[in-house]
């Protein structure tokens, strides 16, 4: 009576061990996709820029962001309230010794990181432009 029980459970064991084998070998068959699937999964994440090089437009750039534009969705969190010494919206007392440094240091800054603030702020997709445009609009009204 053992001997039955074992052979029947060792029955049940390589049956389902043949399921569990099967159902992963199917797994890994290649599915059935559209080129543009494939395409979207394997494209590039990032694009490599060497410092010092001109950038290379690309087709169908989007449009340079204005300032405002920028400020709000990008600089206002820190730029409003003053977040961790931030220089404030319009307010001259905070701008006064950063603009006297130049606006090249400014921007240059802006653009880097400076102190607490990090590389082009939030907006790491922002062109040096719209950063100055950021800028320009932050203090427009000194």
């Amino acid at each position: 009576m053992k001997r039955v029980n074992v052979v029947k459970t060792s029955r049940v064991l390589v049956a389902a061990l043949a399921v569990v084998v099967g159902s992963a070998a199917a797994a890994m068959l290649p599915q059935a996709q559209s080129t543009s699937s494939l395409e979207q999964r394997i494209a590039p994440i990032g694009k490599v820029r060497v410092a010092g090089a001109t950038p290379v437009a690309e087709s169908g750039s989007q449009q340079a962001r204005a300032g405002d534009a920028v400020y709000k969705q990008f600089c206002a969190a820190c730029h409003t309230s003053g977040v961790l010494n931030a220089p404030k919206l319009n307010d001259a007392a905070d701008w006064e010794p950063r603009l006297a440094q130049g606006m090249d240091t400014v921007l240059r800054h802006a653009i880097e990181g400076y102190n607490a603030m990090p590389a082009k702020g939030t907006c790491g997709n922002c062109s040096d432009d719209e950063i100055q445009a950021a800028i320009d609009y932050m203090i427009a009204e000194l």
